[in-house]
């Protein structure tokens, strides 16, 4: 009996669930299954190293981090060891990224042998228009950024990924669905960014599920810019209710959902994607069995 039939009947499929140590052999992409921290981010704070070590029982061997929640990096690493786990990357708002260079993120970055350093976060040149924009920064980007603010987080982008190369560390974007608005004439922000940013400096991490809810394709976005993705950000959405912003959309279990990977996958591979993350922001039951299924999920894609 081969594999894929092995897990078409459900006595077999909770079997597989249960294999928490299992390391399967080939995955959608060829490359080991990495998890955004992000999504095990209220467990972290209760029990740091412990939590690790249950992402990496899972069978997760990649991480990328958001935020370390007051460990030194020496802690950090130790923790990661431990659990078998390797950071591979690193989320940090342009805020902080400007401030705290020197004293915070290089330093992590460095002791966990980071390759990326990706923004999740931008910002404007004067962030007091954010504080003074009703609903704050987040509702700015979602109705009021303009063209000129993209272009301006493109020269801090710039400007960020050449010191970062500098130190051996490549610099990216990561979306969420404010990219994606209209300006004018059919460009949106992330255009504006993809024009920008200068290629030596900067690359993407496509989080294909907030570019989906923007109502775009990803498989568009790595056909046509295979050279300028590096990692993806992999998750599955609720349908939306009705009169809901793409940004309320709550995201699941991969395959239980709205979104086809199966498509992005081939896509993905096609462009040479090095690296891909899980991301499940919200839960309907307990967070490391959901990110489990997550992990069964895509190996049974291959």
């Amino acid at each position: 009996m081969n594999r894929r039939t092995f897990l078409k009947t459900s006595s077999a499929a909770a079997v597989a669930l249960g294999l928490a140590g299992t390391k399967l052999l080939a995955d959608p992409l060829g490359l080991p299954v990495g998890l955004q921290l992000y999504s095990v981010r209220m467990l972290l704070p209760k029990d740091y190293a412990g939590t690790l070590k249950q992402v990496g029982a899972i069978g997760y061997r990649e991480v990328e981090s958001a935020g370390f929640f007051g460990h030194s990096p020496e802690e950090v690493q130790q923790a990661m060891s431990a659990a078998g786990l390797h950071c591979v990357s690193g989320h940090y708002s342009l805020a902080d990224l400007t401030k705290k260079m020197d004293d915070d993120v290089l330093p992590y970055a460095k002791a966990l042998g980071m390759k990326y350093i990706i923004c999740p976060s931008p910002s404007v040149a004067d962030p007091a228009k954010l504080a003074s924009y009703p609903g704050g920064g987040g509702r700015y980007f979602q109705h009021g950024a303009t063209a000129d603010d993209w272009k301006w987080n493109a020269e801090q982008f710039n400007q960020i990924g050449k010191r970062l190369k500098g130190e051996g560390i490549r610099f990216g974007y990561h979306n969420h669905t404010p990219e994606f608005r209209d300006l004018g004439g059919g460009l949106d922000g992330y255009d504006v960014l993809l024009k920008e940013t200068d290629p030596e400096y900067v690359t993407f991490e496509l989080d294909c599920g907030w570019v989906s809810a923007s109502g775009k394709d990803p498989v568009t976005y790595l056909t046509k810019y295979p050279l300028r993705i590096s990692m993806l950000h992999v998750k599955d959405q609720k349908p939306l209710a009705a009169g809901k912003p793409a940004s309320e959309h709550v995201s699941t279990m991969l395959g239980k959902g709205t979104i086809d990977y199966k498509p992005i996958f081939a896509a993905a591979k096609k462009a040479g994607i090095k690296h891909y993350f899980v991301e499940q922001e919200e839960f309907d039951g307990d967070p490391l069995q959901e990110l489990k299924v997550d992990y069964q999920y895509l190996h049974a894609m291959r």
